[in-house]
């Protein structure tokens, strides 16, 4: 069994990656993890373990995310393209380090944002791109997202989120300010967009499987929460200005597994971009009884889902 952690320089920084898998020489499926400034690396490692048996999981910790945290982050100019850059230079590392030509690239969320950008001006290093909680247009996925939340207060007669909610609708996918965007991502939440099975608050849903998979000591969770509370702020605008929308054509198989109850990146929107794409190779897997996140939520399905196309594939 291999399974070890290390750091890695991506351009200038000092950035953190962990690796498991069964043996020596399986293909590889590099993660990339949401937020931006979330990783989910424990709940790769404790929920898809199964995979490691067919392939080597390789987990990265963004540039000041997680194990990948330094105070010195704060004093960086931070953009999409930096880690859409930082993406590209991990990419080249981990094809290097395995001595493979290409790797899968599973991204989730944020990852997403970076991750197709990342295909498109690297193709000819990625066997296939899997996607999940699929980010496509930012003032339209926060305005389906914010709708989402209300409707649900009113349905539920929840008096104290509708007087939450009221007033801080998104204009072009911005927030009137962080806390309104952080009091619409709880609700989200609570009320299923997110995680579907357990609905619970953000702090709950986040933080308390992250302390329980023993992935990263007290001070890292410090460092963990210290990047997903930062990023964010530095990030957003980067975020819902993006549009992949004109991506119509992708030179790599595509492979999206997609929660059914997913309003944090809507489904309805994911389905639309999917539609209009043209690739060597495109599969969508539904998964009825997740939200946001199908590889936590339904693991099992998700391992299947995942093992069965890349076997289509030849991979």
């Amino acid at each position: 069994m291999i399974d070890h952690e290390s750091n890695i320089t991506v351009n200038g920084s000092t950035q953190n990656i962990r690796v498991r898998a069964a043996k020596e020489g399986l293909p590889v499926i590099l993660f990339l993890h949401g937020g931006p400034g979330v990783p989910d690396r424990h709940i790769v490692l404790g929920k898809q373990s199964a995979l490691a048996e067919k392939y080597t999981l390789v987990c990265w910790d963004q540039r000041g995310s997680g194990k990948s945290y330094r105070p010195s982050v704060k004093k960086e100019k931070l953009s999409l393209r930096t880690y859409i850059d930082d993406a590209a230079a991990v990419l080249n590392t981990v094809t290097e380090m395995f001595s493979v030509e290409k790797v899968v690239l599973a991204c989730h969320s944020w990852g997403t944002i970076i991750g197709l950008p990342t295909v498109l001006e690297n193709s000819d290093k990625i066997a296939c791109y899997i996607a999940q909680g699929v980010f496509v247009n930012g003032a339209e996925n926060e305005l389906q997202s914010y709708l989402f939340c209300m409707d649900e207060a009113v349905r539920r007669g929840d008096k104290k989120a509708i007087k939450a909610l009221s007033g801080i609708r998104p204009t072009d996918g911005r927030y009137p300010n962080n806390k309104a965007m952080m009091t619409q991502r709880n609700y989200l939440s609570k009320y299923g967009g997110g995680v579907w099975k357990e609905q619970k608050g953000i702090v709950a849903s986040i933080l308390k499987p992250l302390i329980k998979s023993g992935e990263y000591s007290a001070k890292q969770i410090i460092d963990y929460a210290k990047g997903a509370l930062y990023l964010p702020k530095v990030l957003w605008d980067d975020c819902v200005a993006a549009d992949y929308f004109p991506v119509t054509e992708l030179k790599v198989p595509v492979v999206v597994t997609q929660g059914e109850h997913d309003y944090n990146t809507p489904t309805a929107i994911a389905k639309e971009w999917f539609g209009s794409l043209s690739a060597p190779y495109k599969k969508w897997y539904s998964f009825s009884e997740s939200a946001h996140s199908p590889i936590a939520e339904e693991p099992e399905k998700w391992t299947a889902a995942v093992t069965e196309a890349l076997s289509e594939l030849g991979i």
